[in-house]
Parts: structure tokens; C-alpha cells; sequence
């Protein structure tokens, strides 16, 4: 396919290589996959045996309740990792469902591909490690921050908590989040509509700036000591 290369050549663990070890040594040993709207790619308590790089279209990371409830976890777009989080662990059991949010391509390979010698040039092979575990290491912190968004006791400060972090990580006051307001309300586990509400609330006090998935945060040093007190 044609947007197979430069997808992978972006992507975390094979951002290094040279284009003729991912072409010679990677490439044959991948499978490519389609997955309509709404199909499991993951379910949870399934064993992973391979890792994949979205190719093209979303993919939800859901935690499911016995309710029938869920959470989002997290959004996956083009050159973003599936499952490279499982592959390294004892079990290798699932504890979440990855759902296509879209129609979705992912490159799938073996764990064995970075786990064990042989598969590819070692030099090739320790330098896609040391980006597994950069990855790995980021999904924790990641993982801490969430953990900081839903430890907030009001919405309020869950969203300014949110924001303000989306904010520092791009540098910038203005900037796009990569969920819907559906997504969003999940994310934050909080009803959609009282979402909708409390942003308006704030937009009304010159907090925030919105539009669809477009935000800009007002008076952002004052946002920022409110969040590092709130944190």
C-alpha cells in the first residue's frame, strides 16, 4: 500500500531504522489488516501474541464494566501502537478491548520480533527495544496523569486538569485534543451532557475558548498555578 512506508517509518519503534531494514527485514513479516466500524480488534482477557501500527483510522482503548458501562482509555491514530504495552508481560492477557472507532488498516508483527535475536539485525533489533521501552514508559506516565484528571473532585477541575495538561505537553494555549465530546465525557468518565454544560459555564467566564475539538485556555498562567495546587 502506498501509505504503509511512511506510516511505519513514523511510528515509535521503527522511527530509527534504516528504509531497507524495514523494507527487507520488517515488511515480510508483518500482516496487514482491515477492520470495519465497531469491530473488537482486542478483547479483554485475550492473550496478544503480535503488536500492530495503525495504518489508517481510530482505534478505542475501552475499559468495560459489568454494567455495560465504559471508559476511554485512550485514542490510537496513524503510526500509534496497538498491544506493544501486553507483548512484554508475563501473562500477555488483555485487560482492556481495543475497538475500531473507524474503519481501521493496522500492520501487525510477532512479539518474537523484538523479544528474541534473529529476526531482524541485532543492531535493528535492540534499537526497536529501546524504543519499546521509551513507549512503555510513556503509557505509565501517561496512565499517572490520567490518574491525576480523575483524582480531581469536581468536573470542573477535571477539565481544567485535562486541558492545562494538553496544554504544557504542546506548548501552546491553543490546541486540538484528539477526542470527540463523546469521547471526551468518556475519557473523563462524566455524563456528556453535564460536559457540555460546564464547558459552556466556563467559556461564559472566560476560562476557556472552544470549538468542536478546538481549545484555547484563557488567563493560562492562573490556569496553571490552580492546576499545580490542584495536583
Amino acid at each position: 500500500m502506498r501509505n504503509l512506508m511512511p506510516v511505519l517509518q513514523k511510528s515509535r519503534l521503527l522511527r530509527n531504522l534504516p528504509e531497507e531494514m524495514i523494507r527487507e527485514s520488517i515488511l515480510p513479516q508483518g500482516t496487514l489488516r482491515r477492520f470495519e466500524k465497531q469491530a473488537v480488534i482486542i478483547g479483554a482477557q485475550e492473550r496478544v501474541d503480535r503488536f500492530g501500527i495503525v495504518i489508517e483510522g481510530r482505534i478505542q482503548i475501552l475499559q468495560m464494566f459489568s454494567d455495560g458501562l465504559t471508559s476511554l482509555m485512550s485514542t490510537l491514530l496513524p503510526s500509534y501502537l496497538l498491544g506493544a504495552d501486553l507483548i512484554c508481560t508475563e501473562s500477555r492477557r488483555a485487560p482492556y478491548y481495543a475497538v475500531a472507532a473507524s474503519e481501521s488498516l493496522v500492520f501487525f508483527l510477532p512479539a518474537e520480533l523484538v523479544l528474541l535475536p534473529g529476526l531482524l539485525p541485532e543492531s535493528g533489533r535492540l534499537e526497536v527495544y529501546r524504543q519499546l521501552l521509551t513507549f512503555i514508559s510513556n503509557e505509565n506516565m501517561r496512565k499517572h496523569y490520567r490518574l491525576a484528571i480523575l483524582s480531581q473532585r469536581s468536573l470542573r477541575h477535571r477539565i481544567l486538569t485535562y486541558l492545562t495538561m494538553q496544554a504544557e505537553r504542546r506548548g501552546s494555549n491553543s490546541f486540538q485534543i484528539p477526542f470527540s465530546r463523546e469521547e471526551m465525557a468518556d475519557f473523563l468518565c462524566v455524563n456528556r451532557s453535564k460536559l457540555s454544560h460546564e464547558l459552556s459555564l466556563m467559556e461564559q467566564e472566560g476560562l476557556i475558548r472552544f470549538r468542536k475539538n478546538q481549545f484555547t485556555l484563557l488567563a493560562a498562567g492562573e490556569t496553571l498555578s490552580t492546576w499545580k495546587r490542584m495536583v
